[in-house]
């Protein structure tokens, strides 16, 4: 099957041709008829499969007939950095189609946000939080919406968004088209789909698991104190593009980030406390090649799509399985391979073992040849003037997706 065989729209089909993209995914080959055939959904598949587009072309599709200049669909997904990632699919898949989109978000101004929606976008990409801002200033108006889309709701869960998606569903007109996708069925989320979907389609793509062209490693350590000096260790060890760093905390990502600076690497961090500036910022230079190594919490194990990420470094094991799979579904991306290195310490065991029950697989323990693994832990000082997440040059490139666009210009 092609994509022609879903009769897109010439501008759609051509904007596909022009990215190259000849054939759909599991996700897109099983969805998009039925989206277009305005049913109910439920799509049950993992990050990397093609999800966005999976929902975004059909909608554009049907958005492509009917009235103008109000909005029509609305997306919703729990971050800012999925914000942003849907809005470039859109805009890259929607590009001369004329129909506007935006994207709405906390941390940066609302004001200029009141301005975009007021130009009447058909699609409005946003985060709950802000978008019920807006619906309680009255500058959001969804009483005309046709298609709701939750994206990630096993993440807006987790995030605690549940009693904001149920204010926003009483902005939305009765009668709508509803597509809910998510990585994992939570009973919350069940419940949620039972009460808001109507006969609804749905579609699973394989439990979420690791893709095959990722390589699995776990370094023991006997004390946590060791993890960064064996960061650094593996850093010079490995032929490597953009290396990802997981940890646990705020306050640890910020503290390693410096170390890393310290010692000489050009580094990035990302996490919750950052500004929107900072954070894009951070982003880009990871994506530009800027920094080579990005030292992130959860919030970038979903919606970070940087195809040169070779190294997945989970610098502290993720809290559930689910993370384990999201962290390291960020390398191995594109055909590409890649590898996924875990730094645990013994009380870890217990949750290496659940990672293996959902691998099917004993992950691999592997000692560093050359590494010392009793010695004295002197960790490199910390630079004080590192500032990992803004540059002049940075700050002064504008993003691919600005935040509103006009698909025809």
């Amino acid at each position: 099957m092609s994509f022609e065989s879903f009769e897109f729209d010439s501008a759609i089909a051509s904007n596909l041709a022009a990215l190259g993209f000849t054939t759909p995914t599991p996700i897109q080959r099983k969805t998009m008829g039925p989206i277009l055939q305005r049913r109910d959904l439920m799509g049950l598949a993992q990050t990397g499969t093609g999800k966005t587009a999976a929902y975004a072309l059909p909608v554009l599709q049907l958005l492509l007939k009917g009235p103008r200049h109000h909005a029509r669909a609305l997306v919703v997904v729990p971050t800012r950095e999925l914000a942003d990632q849907v809005y470039d699919v859109f805009s890259k898949l929607g590009e001369k189609t004329g129909l506007y989109h935006c994207s709405i978000y906390g941390g940066v101004n609302i004001s200029p946000q009141i301005q975009k929606l007021k130009r009447g976008p058909e699609i409005i990409i946003a985060c709950p939080g802000r978008l019920l801002d807006h619906l309680g200033r009255r500058s959001a108006n969804l009483a005309k919406t046709e298609i709701l889309v939750l994206d990630e709701a096993d993440r807006m869960f987790d995030m605690g968004f549940l009693p904001d998606i149920k204010k926003i569903l009483k902005f939305l007109p009765k009668e709508r088209q509803t597509l809910l996708f998510s990585a994992t069925m939570p009973d919350d989320i069940r419940k949620l789909a039972h009460e808001i979907l109507v006969n609804p389609l749905t579609v699973q793509i394989e439990h979420s698991t690791p893709p095959a062209t990722v390589t699995h490693a776990l370094y023991p350590v006997a004390h946590q104190q060791h993890k960064t000096p064996l960061t650094l260790a593996l850093l010079k060890h490995i032929d490597r593009e953009s290396v990802l760093i997981f940890t646990r905390t705020k306050r640890r990502t910020e503290k390693l980030a410096k170390q890393l600076s310290g010692a000489g690497h050009k580094v990035t961090s990302l996490q919750g406390n950052l500004s929107q500036n900072k954070r894009k910022s951070a982003m880009e230079g990871f994506r530009d090649g800027t920094y080579h190594i990005m030292v992130a919490t959860d919030i970038a194990s979903r919606g970070l799509d940087v195809s040169s990420i070779s190294h997945v470094i989970n610098y502290d094991i993720p809290n559930h399985e689910d993370d384990y799979i999201h962290r390291i579904g960020r390398t191995g991306r594109a055909a590409k391979t890649g590898d996924a290195f875990t730094l645990i310490v013994p009380e870890d065991e217990v949750m290496v073992r659940s990672i293996e029950r959902r691998l099917h697989a004993r992950l691999e323990r592997r000692t560093l040849e050359g590494f010392d693994y009793k010695a004295e832990i002197r960790l490199p000082q910390a630079h004080h003037g590192h500032r990992p997440q803004a540059t002049p040059a940075n700050q002064a490139r504008r993003s691919f997706g600005s935040r509103r666009s006009r698909s025809s210009r």
